[in-house]
């Protein structure tokens, strides 16, 4: 299965960047129970695990604060974030699978949610063409 990168025009054309970014954001159907919603989800192949805004888990009847706590970061210099990790379905083009996610506060609401090694990387092989502007996903295990 393959998706085209998205491309994000910049504001003015750089030496480095040229006049656009490519970032690996693929369409991705979130459902717990009898509630679903799609996002669109960066698949980050640093993250330790796929990881939504709790805004997205609220709209989907979760009790967030009910879930595992979990800590995570990234660049920052000091402090853990939190996180909850639930038991949800998602749907990645034609296959769709339960598995564990966080939803957290302490990203950001205007982000996009993050498809990480934990829920998403054991689950799929994922090959990254820069060049072609294409992600290529192929399922690892049997899918729902």
């Amino acid at each position: 299965m393959k998706f085209s990168y998205l491309k994000f025009p910049l504001p003015r054309k750089y030496d480095f960047f040229g006049s656009s970014v490519l970032k690996p954001v693929v369409p991705v159907r979130i459902t717990c129970g009898d509630m679903s919603l799609q996002y669109n989800a960066l698949i980050d192949s640093g993250a330790d695990f796929s990881i939504f805004h709790s805004e997205i888990g609220e709209a989907l009847g979760l009790n967030i604060s009910g879930g595992l706590k979990v800590g995570f970061g990234g660049v920052q210099k000091d402090v853990l974030a939190g996180a909850y990790l639930h038991m949800v379905t998602l749907t990645v083009g034609e296959y769709k699978f339960k598995t564990m996610a966080a939803f957290s506060n302490d990203i950001s609401k205007k982000s996009y949610g993050i498809l990480g090694q934990r829920g998403f990387f054991d689950l799929f092989s994922v090959k990254f063409d820069y060049k072609k502007e294409e992600i290529e996903l192929k399922p690892k295990n049997i899918f729902l």
